[in-house]
């Protein structure tokens, strides 16, 4: 059963979203019903892990205290030096 329901928004967004749901020919209702409910239903999804994944899982060693933010910025600075 459809009920409705009053929502104040930036007008910019109402604009916006009216020409998104026009061109995906669907109401802005039923966008908006579609978004929420993606979001109440986000189950998580079983993922299939492939043998090619399985197969390497295991082969690289990080160490502990490995830094990935700062080693990923030293190798664009010297990429792009």
């Amino acid at each position: 059963m459809d009920k409705k329901l009053t929502l104040s928004l930036d007008e910019r967004v109402i604009e916006k979203a009216k020409v998104y749901a026009k061109q995906h020919q669907v109401s802005l209702s039923r966008l908006i019903e579609a978004y929420l409910s993606a979001l109440i239903d986000n189950k998580p999804k079983d993922i299939e892990i492939t043998p090619l994944v399985k197969s390497l899982s295991g082969v690289v060693e990080i160490p502990d205290g490995f830094d990935h933010r700062s080693e990923y910025a030293d190798y664009l600075m010297e990429k792009y030096r």
